[in-house]
């Protein structure tokens, strides 16, 4: 047997961790010999530890013990809990695992016991890359462009961090999509992202011109965007960019470019740009397009709305509605 403890905010590298064990198992058995628990009660969780493999092979277990942290277990159940460990079948793989919010600093308390516990196995944390980290995040994406069998020019890796900062998952997404645009040839150019790829630019063209007014425009934006990605896949990413600048604005006065960098996730240069475009925009006017934008999401998803792509309009460019 082995118990993991993996934690940190780049649920990415924590998924991609767990997929590798995944293999291991026997694909006819999969369904049984591959669970996953939700902070499961502390009686639960004792008989999770003690369960023993049946006749199809190994086992591996995922147990997400967020809430784990933020209460204080018995000196008696840490007892029980390491025991159990210690007495699991060797055919059985355990993974703790704690997903952190992204880009909020958050940290667990390594002075609790459950944490010093855990920590004596297989533990590892996984942080997510800075974006002002270039050499360390352009490291990353080259070693996944070779594992996906992708040749990338020297300065496509940069353009990729420029474009869609430093979210692994979105980034293995458009490499996968790049890889198709490419096919049957292996080279990446940066011109091949700059076409494909949903870039802050084009989002920030689309929201630039809905928060003016000019409906027009950003409905001719948000359908160049609709040739590149899924309704959804555009209002979640615009999601993402409206809370780093919903960060920018109401924090600029008093953090530098480099703070504000850390803060978003975003390069510094992106952050210098975004906070040049966003200098006649007010922080209402993005709250409010935050909210109707998460009213969309919600109609298309609860099924509420037969078209999701004119629910998004409807929402967005309807008649009357002037952000701010």
């Amino acid at each position: 047997m082995a118990i993991f403890f993996y934690y940190g905010d780049e649920e990415f590298n924590i998924t991609e961790e767990i997929n590798k064990l995944k293999k291991g198992l026997d694909k006819n058995f999969i369904e049984m010999s591959f669970k996953t628990y939700d902070n499961p009660k502390f009686a639960d969780l004792i008989s999770i530890l003690r369960a023993q493999p049946m006749m199809f092979g190994k086992m591996l277990t995922i147990i997400k013990a967020n809430d784990y942290f933020s209460k204080t277990f018995e000196d008696k159940e840490i007892k029980q809990i390491e025991e159990a460990l210690q007495d699991n079948s060797d055919n059985s793989d355990i993974v703790f695992v704690a997903e952190l919010p992204r880009n909020e600093g958050k940290k667990l308390d390594s002075r609790k016991k459950f944490f010093k516990l855990l920590s004596k196995y297989n533990a590892k944390e996984f942080s997510t890359i800075p974006t002002y980290k270039t050499a360390e995040l352009e490291n990353w994406i080259k070693k996944q462009a070779k594992s996906k069998d992708l040749d990338l020019d020297k300065d496509t890796p940069a353009q990729i961090i420029i474009q869609m900062g430093n979210n692994l998952r979105e980034i293995d997404a458009e490499l996968d999509k790049l890889k198709l645009f490419a096919y049957p040839n292996k080279k990446i150019t940066k011109d091949m992202v700059k076409e494909l790829c949903v870039s802050n630019e084009d989002l920030f063209a689309f929201s630039d011109f809905l928060m003016k007014g000019e409906k027009d425009k950003a409905l001719l934006e948000y359908r160049k965007l609709l040739e590149k990605k899924y309704c959804l896949e555009i209002t979640a990413a615009l999601q993402t960019m409206l809370r780093k600048w919903i960060i920018l604005k109401a924090k600029s006065r008093d953090y530098s470019t480099f703070e504000l960098s850390k803060l978003t996730g975003q390069h510094e240069y992106v952050v210098k740009l975004n906070l040049q475009k966003l200098k006649n925009t007010s922080l209402k006017d993005l709250i409010n397009l935050k909210q109707n934008l998460t009213e969309a999401e919600f109609k298309i998803k609860s099924g509420q709305s037969l078209s999701p792509e004119t629910e998004i309009e409807d929402v967005l460019f309807r008649e009357g509605f002037v952000y701010g």
